[in-house]
């Protein structure tokens, strides 16, 4: 008993004694940490490609802007022009409906696949839409997947800025 009382009583001394030892936080030289990337799925930054769901959401560049199925949807000053499809960077604009990027399969600058979340008319729908852009970027192909989707591909043309 008198040799554990005597430990209890030199502990805070030895602990005291050791912090005294350490050189302060201050003193310390700097030491430039670097971090090891880390992948959208939790892996090591080696490079490879990420899940499709964890593809940057954005709709390429190349793909932006006002696209009609027919010339007289680029002109029509009306409102009446239901094949002109104008698309940004979060989504895309028909008629009546508008929608936006949910969950992106594939980005590429001349092809983006993606689940879009649609609204308009009171409804709201998803769809699975792959835009693909022509070689000399004056044509654009909207295809549709899944169920309802459209049986045919429809090729668009670049509206005039």
């Amino acid at each position: 008993m008198k040799q554990l009382n005597l430990l209890r009583s030199a502990l805070p001394l030895t602990l005291l004694a050791l912090a005294a030892c350490a050189e302060p936080i201050e003193d310390r030289p700097e030491t430039e940490e670097t971090m090891m990337p880390v992948e959208p799925d939790g892996g090591i930054g080696d490079g490879a490609t990420p899940p499709a769901d964890m593809v940057d959401g954005d709709i390429p560049g190349s793909l932006h802007g006002r696209w009609g199925l027919v010339p007289a949807d680029c002109t029509s000053d009306r409102g009446d022009a239901k094949g002109l499809i104008n698309i940004d960077a979060e989504g895309i604009q028909f008629y009546e409906s508008r929608g936006v990027v949910d969950t992106v399969e594939t980005s590429e600058p001349s092809q983006f696949r993606a689940t879009y979340a649609f609204t308009g008319e009171g409804m709201e729908w998803t769809r699975d839409m792959e835009l693909s852009l022509s070689e000399d970027g004056t044509q654009l192909v909207r295809s549709e997947y899944g169920e309802d989707a459209l049986a045919e591909p429809l090729t668009y043309t670049k509206c005039p800025a």
